[in-house]
């Protein structure tokens, strides 16, 4: 397997639509090489850790989605990426979104795969997609590099032939 690339999105809404892109994290199977795109800077609250709040400093756009795109580029040698994630439904149409307003292209393509699909093939059960969050290491804490290197944890242990 070559040019999986795990991805985590965070935003202020259900969709581009009704919201807005704060950042998201990239992380390269099997290299673990990560990237981290701010849109919008936020850092944990002090009331709870787990939730993370706008500072009011913005960056942009297209320079963030520039970087991701060379950033992809390098780890897969010039080869088209494909993007995992624990939710693709949601995850994938902000990223998808970023790079056609502001790049005129999406280097991932119309397409991505969801972890807990691969997850119930394995197990031979359709309607279990969750069980294999368990088996990351990193916490998932809504830091969108920590989330999608958690999700490359678990998946690399469902490899390994762990359930």
């Amino acid at each position: 397997m070559k040019n999986l690339i795990f991805v985590d999105c965070e935003a202020t809404g259900k969709s581009p639509s009704t919201g807005k892109l704060t950042e998201f994290g990239a992380v390269a199977y099997p290299s673990r090489e990560a990237f981290h795109g701010v849109l919008v800077e936020r850092n944990p609250s002090d009331e709870n850790p787990k939730i993370r709040v706008a500072t009011g400093k913005t960056f942009d756009e297209k320079e963030v989605f520039e970087k991701f795109d060379a950033w992809l580029t390098e780890m897969t040698n010039g080869g088209k990426p494909l993007f995992v994630s624990d939710n693709p439904a949601f995850d994938w149409q902000w990223i998808n979104d970023g790079f056609w307003r502001t790049l005129g292209k999406n280097p991932f393509g119309h397409s991505a795969r969801r972890i807990g699909d691969f997850y119930a093939g394995l197990i031979g059960d359709f309607t279990d997609a969750q069980s294999w969050k368990k088996l990351r290491r990193t916490p998932h804490d809504h830091n969108p590099v920590h989330d999608a290197l958690g999700n490359l944890e678990a998946f690399e242990r469902l490899l390994k032939g762990e359930r």
